[in-house]
């Protein structure tokens, strides 16, 4: 199944307002988990009717409402109706295999970001679209998890200061989390390919050039996610608008520092394997051109050998040496003293 982008058939020539599902379907139902927190309240429940999204609108306090499974469109119609949401902004959230972005809008700001994920080494993608207001933020999972339970965690504790903080903050620590996630997952990766490293000292094993191309493809595929994320997120750390607080503006420029050394460390591990395969294919040739070397001279060395023993091996009657009595002796010596010449002569010439 291709990890990449994959366009059905179906999607081409749709309305790009048209609220339509443009992905693969990864669970069953949808489900909305929503956050309503102040410094001195807090409230976690589970979303079930249009009431409660309408109580989260008129909420004064800082909402977070959680959505995984985007191909509701009943569920995205009343967010759209409720919170005012663009339909451009849902449709782009409804397709998972869209470019990460971010774009500016009069009442939000609209992001959109790769997850990426190991599971039994192998790695995923999954798709996080954040829509920022002034008091609200709605983020779009394909599929539920624990991957932001840290900052859900930071929310249930009172003192933290992201119960002091707006939707900006809690748009950067979720941002944070998906970052350092990249910096983790190329980092255990990178430990995998030291060691590999270390191998090429000695004799690589048989499933070496196998574990080459492993990390080639997890590598490839991670810098097709992380290239445009960086994009993403210098452009949300450039963005002049009230959506993102002054004194929050800092924590978005550390996204960018993470997200460079992300980049960093997946394109130096990228050139260490390539280095690797290069050295591999270099010593494996370096091999096969010995093992030819040591053919071509024993073969070289029996022409003449062969050459002399066809001339006796004929079947002519009148050659003289045949009953000489030291003939045979005369011949074997011959060809004795012949290996030993071109053998002192392959040693004088350093061919061996």
């Amino acid at each position: 199944m291709a990890r990449f982008v994959k366009k059905k058939k179906e999607d081409i020539g749709l309305s790009p307002y048209a609220l339509v599902f443009r992905g693969q379907k990864k669970i069953d139902k949808a489900g909305l988990k929503a956050f309503d927190y102040d410094a001195e309240l807090f409230k976690e429940f589970d979303v079930t009717t249009p009431d409660q999204l309408k109580a989260l609108k008129k909420s004064a306090s800082t909402s977070w409402l959680n959505i995984y499974g985007l191909d509701n469109v009943k569920l995205m119609e009343s967010l759209a109706d409720v919170f005012s949401i663009d339909n451009l902004i849902l449709s782009d959230v409804m397709n998972p295999t869209s470019r990460p972005k971010v774009q500016l809008f009069e009442k939000c700001i609209y992001l959109n970001i790769r997850m990426l994920q190991q599971k039994k080494m192998v790695l995923s993608m999954d798709t996080l679209s954040l829509i920022v207001t002034d008091n609200t933020l709605i983020s779009f999972q394909e599929q539920p998890g624990n991957f932001f339970e840290p900052v859900r965690e930071r929310i249930r504790k009172k003192t933290n200061k992201i119960r002091r903080t707006g939707t900006d903050y809690l748009a950067f620590a979720l941002l944070d989390i998906v970052i350092d996630n990249y910096i983790y997952i190329i980092g255990e990766l990178g430990e995998q390919i030291e060691d590999l490293e270390e191998q090429m000292s000695t004799e690589p094993g048989k499933d070496f050039l196998e574990r080459i191309n492993y990390f080639k493809r997890e590598l490839n595929f991670i810098r097709k996610i992380i290239k445009p994320s960086k994009e993403m997120i210098i452009g949300l750390a450039k963005l002049e608008t009230d959506f993102i607080k002054d004194e929050n503006r800092v924590h978005f420029k550390e996204l960018v520092d993470n997200m460079n050394e992300a980049n960093e460390l997946a394109d130096s591990y990228r050139e260490m394997v390539y280095d690797m395969m290069n050295i591999y294919h270099t010593t494996m040739s370096t091999k096969l051109n010995e093992i030819m070397r040591v053919l071509t001279i024993i073969t070289v060395i029996f022409i003449p050998i062969t050459f002399i023993a066809g001339i006796y091996g004929t079947n002519f009657d009148f050659i003289p040496e045949l009953h000489w009595k030291w003939s045979y002796y005369a011949m074997l010596g011959f060809m004795a003293l012949t290996v030993g010449g071109m053998i002192w002569y392959f040693r004088r010439k350093k061919w061996f």
